[in-house]
């Protein structure tokens, strides 16, 4: 079977997915953005569970209960800070993708959405942070069975240009 990778304009918290990724911070504890808007719509019980955890290192993932949102699931995996690119950011980045997807394998998880990682407070600029998403993305569904379809959630429109330009740059 053929996954499905897509961008979509919307909210992250309402889509009715298996899993949905929060761009976090190393705390877990909630933030601000995409973080902040999780913790809010996925309730109490979300804060409760992320404390329990300890705290995630960049590059890497934690999964948690979905909570009050629709998702089953909520995969927290903390963005590299933009330091100019010459200090591990792409790699950070791309591993923040290939965490999110090793725990997805381990949970059963067929549907899954990402948000734009690192672009917002942690200011990694828009069009390499979408080109690391969408060829990660693509690399480990080309190499990974299981996976029905993976959607690109962008909050802004021009986030939304942005990743369908990159999607059609690589065929999909």
């Amino acid at each position: 079977m053929t996954v499905r990778i897509h961008a979509i304009l919307g909210d992250i918290t309402a889509l009715d997915v298996d899993a949905i990724v929060n761009a976090a911070n190393g705390s877990l504890l909630g933030g601000g953005g995409v973080d902040g808007a999780i913790h809010y719509a996925a309730g109490r019980g979300l804060l409760e569970e992320c404390r329990k955890i300890g705290g995630c290192p960049t590059g890497e993932a934690r999964i948690t209960k979905g909570h009050d949102l629709k998702a089953r699931w909520i995969i927290h995996t903390v963005g590299p800070i933009w330091r100019g690119g010459n200090e591990g950011e792409p790699k950070l980045l791309a591993a923040c993708y290939e965490s999110s997807f090793r725990l997805a394998v381990g949970h059963n998880i067929k549907s899954i959405a990402f948000p734009a990682i690192s672009t917002g407070a942690y200011a990694y600029p828009l069009e390499l942070a979408t080109d690391i998403a969408v060829s990660t993305v693509k690399a480990f569904t080309d190499r990974t069975d299981g996976f029905e379809e993976v959607i690109f959630c962008c909050y802004s429109g021009e986030d939304f240009r942005v990743y369908k330009r990159s999607l059609r740059n690589l065929g999909i």
